[in-house]
């Protein structure tokens, strides 16, 4: 009886790890979904335009993924109010990190177009799916 329960209780401890999600992939799912709350949040009008990164090449990633970081810091709330929860929306999509610096890519933030921040946010949403 005893090693039923055991082989039981291991049977379903090893279902449970092959069904979690990966970290890696919680992370940025919850990066993607800050995002998109920092579309509701974030100041459109009289805002400094930003420099997007659209469909990049696949070795230029690394530097999409830094710009996107440098503009977020750029980005405005509407209004105080929502001041601290943007805060901490700020704060967590920061933290995305990109390790593989790739090829040597030819582009930089500069070359890519500037455009407002919610079209900023949606391209940088793009990006992370």
């Amino acid at each position: 009886m005893k090693r039923m329960i055991f082989f039981c209780m291991l049977f379903f401890c090893s279902t449970m790890v092959l069904t979690a999600a990966s970290p890696r992939r919680v992370k940025y799912r919850q990066i993607h979904q800050k995002i998109e709350q920092l579309e509701t949040m974030v100041k459109d009008k009289d805002a400094e335009l930003l420099h997007t990164p659209e469909n990049p090449v696949e070795g230029c990633l690394y530097t999409a993924v830094a710009c996107f970081k440098k503009g977020i810091l750029k980005l405005q709330p509407v209004s105080s109010q929502e001041n601290a929860k943007f805060t901490k929306a700020i704060r967590i999509v920061s933290k995305l990190t990109y390790r593989d610096p790739g090829e040597h890519c030819e582009s930089t933030c500069e070359s890519y177009e500037k455009k407002p921040p919610k079209e900023f946010l949606k391209a940088f949403a793009n990006l992370m799916q």
